[in-house]
């Protein structure tokens, strides 16, 4: 009888610590900079996660022009030009459930939880997220942040890039 209890807690407590682990979220500070120029438009902006063969694992969010007649806003979601070639032209609405408007200059913190579509029952391994951002009549910017997948008890070191004109700084924490 000793036995049979010592594998079964042994099972319970991996279940426990896996259900922890997955039950972790992610949080994405977004910087969109100041950019002097005569014609202003705000980016859109996609980001989603890829596996280490550059293959969409999932989509995280969208953000792009929603409230244009006739969705008039998504004639410009092909700018997101990687974006657009691993996921958006496949899509019948711009990752429905997780798009948003275009977002003003400065920065903005997306939280992403363990309910989350993109993160729930994501398989464990190493990820890039990756943020892009395009401008009509501007620029257009990737940046890609590691991700290891189930997160650690205390949480991966934040990850930060800095884009060079269409994003500032972006930074990644996970947190278990």
């Amino acid at each position: 009888m000793h036995f049979t209890l010592k594998p079964l807690a042994l099972l319970l407590l991996g279940t426990l610590t896996m259900a922890r682990a997955h039950g972790a979220s992610l949080s994405l500070d977004i910087e969109i900079p100041a950019i002097e120029t005569a014609e202003y438009h705000r980016p859109y902006v996609a980001v989603w996660l890829e596996n280490k063969d550059r293959t969409l694992v999932r989509d995280l969010s969208v953000w792009y022009e929603q409230k244009k007649p006739n969705q008039e806003g998504t004639q410009w979601l092909k700018d997101l030009r990687r974006w657009w070639r691993v996921s958006g032209r496949n899509q019948n609405e711009p990752a429905d459930g997780i798009s948003g408007a275009t977002r003003a200059v400065g920065k903005h913190t997306v939280n992403f939880g363990a309910d989350h579509p993109g993160l729930k029952d994501l398989p464990d391994g190493s990820y890039t997220v990756s943020v892009e951002a395009a401008r009509e009549k501007g620029g257009y910017e990737l940046v890609k942040l590691p991700l290891s997948w189930p997160v650690k008890e205390h949480g991966n070191t934040p990850e930060t890039v800095k884009g060079e004109r269409e994003l500032g700084e972006v930074q990644l924490r996970v947190m278990p």
